[in-house]
């Protein structure tokens, strides 16, 4: 849109002129001299404010500027727009009235003056019938303001106030009255800013009121206080409702002077100028002419007020009239105001888009465009100059610029190239209309193309203009006729400027690269490839024309290098870009560049080029050359002329032995071009096969044979090279290391079209799965060195093996360049000497491998052994003749790895013992034994052997526990002399245990879970920590299992302990606990006597002193001495014993009652009471004299706490026993009895045995 008049397609904003607030002295003055001279100026004596607030208050209305806005309503916050400018104190408004001619004889009556802007007047360029120009949109847009907004300042001095106060009134009056006199109907706003906050400015009240009755401002509409001392953020929104009282005041002002035009135009008369025309046509504009300029107007001041659907309807009224009948097809095609009219036809059309676009209508905005074009093309066709010309083209290409501009202006979201689709749906009133793709609005890239392909019509026509035509007009010969009348010169130059004779003229490429490029851009922000890629070889294809090689090159060879046309097989497009890169790189000496588009270009899949040499040692000829550059390209850039595959013959193999392959190369150059001598050959793999290289060896004294397949078999023998060889820096070779490779040599001499197969028996060296990856062309004539690099690809496709013999071709498989070696069958046995079914914990477990070596020669071994299992522990590894090496506990694994073996020969063994450390638990582990060797006649392959063992590791024990009270022998006494404790002892003293003990019996059973007998070797419990100042002692209550007793698996042995507890303080009455642990010492019956095991099983935890009184039952039997017969038995007496503790502090009685029974009868207090201090305890006993023999009694007896009526439990000892009713006393059978029971038992045993 740069090719209008400035101004005319700018977006209509209210004009806001704001003074006061900066001392800049430019002005807003017209730039035609006469309109200045006759201008009236606006001016205010008072100085501009220089507060720091003013300069606030400054900047944040020009942040307001709306001037380059996005051209929608999509934002809503935005309750105003304005085109803002600031200046000094003064201003110039242009003249209302035109003054008469010079020289002009003034009639009886007095003129009628008009604008200076208007047709009616003779000093205008449109007197006496144009219709409308851009100086008159000047003037809304830059010289009249809709609102002048002066910002002054009140000082709170009160000394100055009424001096400063009659100041401002008599400023505000002078600017007020010279708008006035001006004749314009701009609005006057006053900002007085105030130094004191919005609480404080009352106090100003009367001298405020004072200014608004001398000044006769509103002050709701045109006079405001603003108080400044506030935040930031207060003053910038108290700015903001000025600025929206403001808006309101110029939309009111458009509202009228749209007003006022349509005022006139509803008079229906054409008004008569100032002076009648007597030049030229002598006529005056049409009534449909001012008509045209009215409907323009309002549209405008529609703009101005954001009415935008106005806007549209009289932009509409003023098209169609303008074109037709009665305004522009009366107009002359010769006439300068043919083109005038085209103009403001253009300008309307354009503004009409806008306002489309504007309210989201882009398919009407799309037909409003191509109903404007055929409109202009049937216009000039009938009464221009005709299309056929490239003044119409250039038209054209202009109008398809404009649509693109438009659309960067309004800023559809959905045109953003972040967008899923290049174009903009249609309005929802079409959407059900059956629309052509050319009716969607696409993005800008498409009207740039558009226009650049008129472009290229422009050019083609102006190569068409006569040479005749083509001459400068000759000033010397005015007579001489014009000949360009058959021409459009709309909008562009004369034919001699446009294609001279001499000189440059119009830069046609230019102007088509310009919006080639425009178009590219956003093509690719929109990953549209192929599209920017055609638009980058037509804009390149441009700059060859200029000889602009060096930007050829920055914009074709990323391209060139990343063609997804290669893949797709666009030949064409391929060779395009290729041939006009080259051009660039051959002028800018790009040598790599050149050779690999020549080494493109070989292939005959391209057309051929006339008189190319097409051969690739010639292509640096006639460039200057330093040395010979190495220049490396690979297939992911460049295809090749070459087809090159690589075959195994098996698809498996075993490491150790030799796989056949074949290496094919066929050449798909022209049938003329020259042989390429390949210099060498680079198959490398992936795996652990050796890379393979293969040198040219020129045949001496023959030809090159001429057969299009051509087999050879190439012999491989192993070498030795460095890795940085083609390095030239000093620090790279100094790292440099030796890799072993396969060499062979053969004739790499490709002709056209020729098929060459390279059979080769690749030894194959590790197991595992290998592939070849690359394979890499040199060819190396004298002038560069080049590397092609071919990556070998998955497929599915068949390979194809080529027989020597026949030349016949044999299909293979799939993925025949893939091979799968197998390990070579190893015969290194290993074996588990001593291995059992199932391990115990807590022993430590010791196992014996043997290696034996069954292959023909010698080996040298390694051994990598690898413990696997939750909570791995630690281990050693003893080779034979060898040194103990041991691995640390892991979490999930433990590993030794190269532990040397040494040399094993042939048919010989080596034993190997490895020594796990105990683990506490149940638990299951995998021993991994590899064993790594190499022959010692092949040292280049390795060989493995792996085993793996189970580890089942379970308790060998389990056991249960019961803890018995029992009475203690022991009590504290006051009493005691010992008991009294001397300060003097010191921490020996502090250390021996004065407080209460108890005594317990702990009963334990434990099971062998083991699958073999287990000798045991001791019982015993430990003590592991007591909580409650206490202290502990445990001890045998009888002889345990040892000296080798044997347990049998799935039975359950009984051992009992004795644990006495005794409190540290006798004051000390809390209940204590201890922790103890069960331990088991044994060992396996197939052991040494000196291996013991340990086996340690936690206990729960036990209270083993309690603050609670407690009744102790306890039982003695006493026979009278003599001997009894069996008749007449002697009876038997039983003492119970029952003793009460009270280890509380309290004073305590119970109640003891016995109940008779028919089982015994009892000597002693039937009832009776106890007393017992606090920290003692009190027995009682009773004689019972059983009436039954070898039977459980059960003595009825209850203890009755005094106090709390709570009856006391009472707790059995040793032979004694409770159930739910009380205690039980067992009462022996007669010794006869017992005799004859324990006779009967042994023999039964001898008979089971």
């Amino acid at each position: 849109m740069d090719a209008y008049p400035a101004g005319s397609l700018d977006h209509n904003v209210p004009f806001l002129l704001v003074s006061g607030l900066s001392s800049a002295s430019a002005k807003s003055t017209p730039t035609d001299p006469l309109l200045r001279e006759q201008g009236a100026l606006v001016r205010s004596e008072l100085p501009p404010i220089e507060s720091r607030e003013a300069k606030t208050i400054l900047r944040y209305i020009r942040e307001k500027d709306a001037t380059n806005l996005p051209w929608n309503s999509w934002d809503p916050s935005r309750r105003y727009k304005f085109k803002i400018r600031t200046i000094g104190r003064e201003f110039l408004l242009p003249p209302r009235r035109a003054r008469l001619p010079e020289n002009f004889e003034e009639p009886l009556s007095p003129p009628i003056l008009h604008s200076p802007f208007s047709p009616l007047s003779p000093g205008s360029s449109l007197y006496p019938d144009g219709l409308i120009d851009t100086r008159w949109l000047e003037k809304h847009q830059e010289l009249i303001p809709s609102v002048c907004l002066s910002f002054y300042s009140l000082t709170s001095d009160s000394t100055v106030a009424t001096l400063h106060d009659n100041q401002l009134k008599t400023d505000i009056n002078a600017v007020k009255n010279a708008i006035a006199q001006s004749g314009h109907k701009c609005r006057l706003v006053v900002v007085i800013l105030s130094d004191q906050s919005p609480s404080s400015v009352g106090q100003f009240q009367e001298r405020l009121e004072n200014i608004k009755r001398a000044t006769g401002l509103d002050p709701k509409t045109s006079l405001f206080v603003l108080p400044t001392q506030r935040a930031e953020a207060d003053l910038d929104n108290a700015v903001d409702s000025v600025l929206t009282a403001v808006f309101e005041q110029a939309v009111e002002y458009y509202r009228d002077l749209g007003r006022h035009s349509r005022k006139k135009k509803s008079r229906g008369f054409a008004p008569q100028p100032t002076v009648p025309p007597t030049t030229g046509t002598s006529h005056t504009l049409s009534l449909q002419g001012w008509n045209v300029r009215y409907d323009f107007k309002t549209a405008i001041f529609a703009e101005f007020r954001q009415e935008i659907d106005v806007a549209l309807r009289s932009y509409d009224q003023a098209y169609e009239t303008l074109l037709g009948a009665d305004v522009l097809e009366v107009i002359p095609g010769w006439s300068p105001r043919f083109n005038d009219a085209r103009l403001l036809a253009d300008i309307i059309a354009i503004r009409t888009l806008k306002c489309l676009l504007w309210m989201g209508q882009s398919t009407a905005a799309v037909r409003r465009w191509q109903a404007h074009h055929d409109r202009i093309f049937d216009l000039v066709d009938r009464r221009g100059h005709g299309t056929q010309n490239y003044g119409w083209k250039a038209w054209e290409a202009r109008w398809s610029a404009v649509m693109a501009n438009l659309i960067e202006k309004v800023q559809f979201p959905e045109l953003d190239p972040s967008a899923v689709l290049p174009y903009r749906l249609p309005e929802k009133t079409l959407s059900a209309e059956r629309l052509q793709p050319w009716e969607f609005l696409h993005h800008q890239g498409y009207w740039y193309r558009v226009a650049a392909r008129h472009l290229f019509n422009r050019r083609k026509l102006a190569m068409t203009i006569p040479e005749d035509d083509r001459k400068p007009p000759d000033a010397s010969a005015p007579s001489q006729p014009k000949k360009v009348y058959g021409y459009d010169t709309y909008m562009c130059p004369e034919p001699h400027e446009e294609y001279p004779l001499d000189g440059i003229g119009v830069n046609h490429s230019q102007l088509i690269f310009d919006h080639l490029m425009l178009a590219r851009g956003e093509f690719q922000r929109r990953h549209q490839i192929r599209t920017s890629a055609e638009l980058a070889l037509e804009g390149c294809k441009e700059l060859e024309r200029m000889r602009e090689w060096r930007q050829i090159m920055d914009i074709l060879t990323p391209l060139w290098r990343t063609m997804a046309f290669r893949t797709e097989g666009w030949w064409d497009i391929m060779e395009a870009v290729s041939w006009t890169l080259r051009s660039a790189a051959v002028e800018v000496a790009q040598k790599d560049l050149i050779v690999a588009i020549d080494w493109e270009l070989l292939n005959r899949g391209f057309s051929r080029r006339p008189g190319w040499h097409y051969d690739i040692t010639k292509s640096l000829d006639g460039i200057a050359v330093n040395g010979q550059p190495v220049i490396n390209i690979d297939d992911e850039h460049v295809t090749s002329f070459l087809e090159v595959s690589f075959v195994f013959k098996h698809e498996e193999g075993k490491a150790g032995q030799s796989c056949p392959a074949q290496l094919t190369i066929t050449s798909n150059s022209f049938p003329d071009a020259a042989p390429v001598v390949l210099e060498a050959i680079e198959v490398e793999f992936e795996g652990s096969l050796r890379t393979i290289h293969l040198n040219h060896q020129a045949t001496s004294g023959q030809k090159p044979n001429p057969l299009k397949l051509r087999a050879t078999k190439v012999t491989l023998v192993e070498a030795e090279t460095s890795d940085g060889a083609d390095s030239d820096d000093a620090s790279q070779i100094s790292s440099q290391t030796n890799a072993a490779i396969l060499k062979g040599t053969d004739d790499l001499t490709l002709l056209p079209g020729q098929t060459r197969v390279f059979e080769m028996d690749v030894p194959l060296r590790e197991p595992g799965d290998a592939n070849a990856s690359s394979i890499q062309v040199s060819v190396a004539p004298k002038s560069f060195v080049l590397n092609y690099t071919i990556n070998i690809q998955e497929t599915n496709s068949v390979g194809l093996w080529y027989s020597q013999s026949s030349a016949r071709k044999r299909i293979t498989r799939a993925n025949p360049h893939k091979i799968k070696i197998l390990p070579r069958p190893p015969k290194m046995e290993v074996r588990l000497v001593n291995g059992l079914e199932q391990y115990y914990a807590s022993e430590t477990i010791r196992l014996e491998l043997e290696i034996l070596n069954e292959e023909d020669a010698d080996a040298i071994t390694k051994l990598d052994i690898a413990l696997y299992g939750e909570s791995a522990p630690g281990y050693r590894v003893q080779v034979e003749g060898g040194t103990e090496r041991s691995s640390m506990a892991g979490a999930g694994e433990s590993k030794l790895d190269g532990i040397s073996v040494g040399t094993i020969p042939n048919s010989r063994s080596v034993k190997t013992t490895v020594t796990i450390d105990p683990v506490d638990g149940p638990v299951m582990f995998d021993l991994m034994v590899k064993t790594r060797y190499h022959l010692a006649t092949d040292p280049a392959t390795p060989i493995i052997q792996q085993e793996t063992y189970h580890l089942n590791i379970v308790n060998p024990f389990e056991a249960s526990y019961d803890l018995f009270p029992r009475l203690h022998s022991e009590w504290p006494n006051y009493f005691n002399p010992e008991d009294i404790q001397d300060p003097s002892d010191g921490e020996e003293a502090a250390r021996r245990p004065r407080g209460i003990a108890q005594k317990w019996a702990l009963a334990t059973r434990y099971a062998s879970f083991a699958q073999e007998d287990l000798a045991i070797l001791d019982l015993n419990v430990n003590i592991l920590s007591t909580h409650g100042a206490v202290v502990c002692k445990t001890s045998k209550i009888q002889a345990t299992a040892g000296n080798g007793a044997v347990i049998n698996p799935k039975t359950i042995e009984e051992a009992e302990f004795e644990v006495i507890a005794q409190k540290l303080d006798l004051d000390d009455r809390s209940p204590a606990t201890t922790d103890l642990s069960f331990i088991i010492k044994w060992r396996r019956l197939t052991s040494s006597e000196d291996v013991v095991n340990t086996t340690t099983l936690p206990l729960p935890r036990f209270f083993v002193t309690t603050s609670e009184p407690r009744v102790l039952a306890g039982v003695s039997y006493y026979s009278p001495p003599g001997s009894s017969s069996p008749s007449d038995p002697e009876p038997q007496l039983l003492f119970l014993d029952i003793t009460i503790e009270n280890p509380s502090s309290h004073f305590l009685t119970f109640g003891l009652m016995m109940e008779p029974s028919e089982e015994f009868a009892f000597s002693g207090a039937k009832t009776t009471t106890l007393n017992v201090l606090p920290v003692a305890r009190r027995s009682v006993t009773y004689r019972l004299l059983p009436l039954v023999r070898g039977a459980w009694i059960r003595p009825t007896l209850v203890v009755r706490d005094k106090y709390f009526q709570k009856v006391l439990k009472i707790i059995p000892t040793e032979g004694m026993k409770s159930d739910r009713d009380g205690v039980l006393v067992w009462v022996p059978p007669p010794e006869d009895e017992a005799d004859d029971e324990s006779g009967e038992s042994s023999e039964e045993e001898q008979s089971e045995a």
